[in-house]
């Protein structure tokens, strides 16, 4: 519901744009400034994932250096 709900004030902007401009110049003016603002947030994510740092299983890394101490000295014997 929230998808059409964009669609009817986006079509509400174009018209009422096209009150003063041609309809297709401001058609192109909606579009323009969407497209600008999914570019700025697709510039924000992806700051955003540059400054993330990937999970590290401090658990599960422990474990298995464990297991490969574990199999290392049992192979010398």
């Amino acid at each position: 519901m929230a998808f059409y709900g964009t669609g009817c004030l986006l079509a509400a902007a174009i018209i009422a744009l096209a009150g003063v401009l041609r309809p297709w110049l401001a058609a192109l003016i909606i579009g323009a400034a969407l497209f600008a603002a999914a570019g700025i947030a697709a510039l924000a994510g992806k700051s955003q994932l540059k400054k993330a740092t990937p999970p590290v299983p401090s658990r599960a890394s422990e474990s298995v250096k464990a297991d490969v101490e574990q199999i290392k000295e049992s192979a010398h014997r």
